[in-house]
């Protein structure tokens, strides 16, 4: 049975387990923010008091919420929960908790994701109303919690796993490990990709740019957290405008499908590099077609496409709106039209939702 031939019963229950998944990530934005989760694990286990006189918050609303996290089995009650006075009952937080809600260097460290919808929730009638009438909702609009998100929920995969991935490629590596090699990374967000690429390849500089003045802002905050402002160097500017170089290689990861207008950023990224030069584009790693029997990592790209990326976009005039769900076909037609004559995809296939293509330059493909 598929998607589509759901009876009505089991519509219903599937709607009923996405609103229990919809407190369940609402009541992580809270716990995330308000630091109950990281007091217990900084501080240990503790009772509703006590919890709310670690985190100056109030004491029946953390009660509510240590109830229902341990009705939900994120935490656990350490005392016998048949206590009647229930600020007398002591929670705990279980490993896998700790980990998925305060695991910063994990890939499971998922608390940022609540972070982002989050973001999103003030700016629901906005939302409407540029569904209504075209416009868009910027990005620097959803403010710090999905300027946060987006960065701390890619930081672990760029620290952990960057450097290997791009090892593969011989070639890739090879020009990165050049010495005095310069690299550009596009749409740099919060500096992770950058940093992480700095660590792997000591003998290069690295320019990152980022069209967000708070983004950029707290990308340069952690780079000298980092302790390597001397090998980064970090803008806010339009890629589209012309940059410097010229560059051993330029990286743009997670952002071509945000870019109002991408052939224009990548055309203005080919013509900074140094001859032979090349580019790689991390972006979604969408099926090949639609489908409607997609599966659950394409719903959850038509979810951010629907309240973050494309709203975003759409905010800018002109824009070709590409959306989260940004297909192959789709980045071989803007890498052409951008005059890059190639596109592989790299052999990197377990890296988190994305894809890594190689754009080659030289002589533009022929359009049909």
């Amino acid at each position: 049975m598929t998607e589509h031939t759901l009876t009505a019963d089991a519509l219903a229950e599937r709607f009923f387990g996405s609103a229990l998944g919809a407190v369940e990530l609402m009541s992580v934005y809270v716990g995330d923010r308000l630091g109950w989760y990281r007091a217990l694990v900084d501080d240990g286990p503790a009772t509703a008091p006590r919890l709310a006189e670690r985190t100056s918050t109030h004491p029946r609303y953390a009660r509510e919420w240590l109830e229902q996290q341990a009705v939900s089995g994120l935490l656990t009650v350490t005392s016998d929960a048949s206590v009647v006075d229930g600020d007398a009952r002591v929670y705990s937080i279980p490993p896998a908790t700790v980990e998925v809600m305060t695991g910063e260097g994990s890939v499971n460290y998922l608390a940022p994701l609540a972070r982002m919808f989050g973001g999103v929730a003030p700016l629901l009638p906005a939302l409407l109303g540029a569904y209504r009438d075209g416009g868009g909702v910027s990005w620097a609009s959803m403010g710090v919690d999905a300027r946060e998100s987006q960065s701390d929920m890619n930081r672990p995969w760029f620290e952990n796993h960057l450097a290997d991935a791009l090892s593969r490629a011989d070639d890739l590596h090879a020009t990165l490990s050049r010495p005095g090699a310069a690299v550009l990374d596009v749409g740099c967000g919060g500096g992770w990709s950058t940093i992480a690429l700095a660590r792997a390849y000591p003998s290069a500089t690295f320019h990152g740019i980022d069209i967000d003045e708070a983004t950029v802002a707290m990308a340069r905050d952690n780079v000298t957290r980092a302790g390597l402002a001397d090998r980064i160097h970090v803008t806010c500017a339009d890629a589209a405008e012309p940059l410097p170089g010229p560059f051993t290689a330029a990286f743009a990861f997670e952002c071509v499908h945000d870019m109002p207008q991408p052939v224009g950023v990548l055309s203005s990224v080919r013509t900074a590099l140094a001859p032979g030069a090349p580019v790689v584009v991390m972006d979604e790693a969408a099926a090949e077609t639609f489908a409607p029997d997609g599966d659950e990592v394409e719903r959850l790209l038509y979810g951010f496409s629907l309240f973050v990326c494309l709203p975003d976009s759409m905010s800018h005039d002109p824009t070709v709106a590409t959306g989260t769900v940004i297909r192959e076909a789709t980045v071989r037609q803007i890498a052409s039209n951008a005059g890059y004559a190639s596109v592989d995809v790299l052999p990197i296939d377990d890296f988190g939702f994305w894809r890594f293509y190689r754009l080659g330059t030289g002589a533009p493909v022929e359009q049909t």
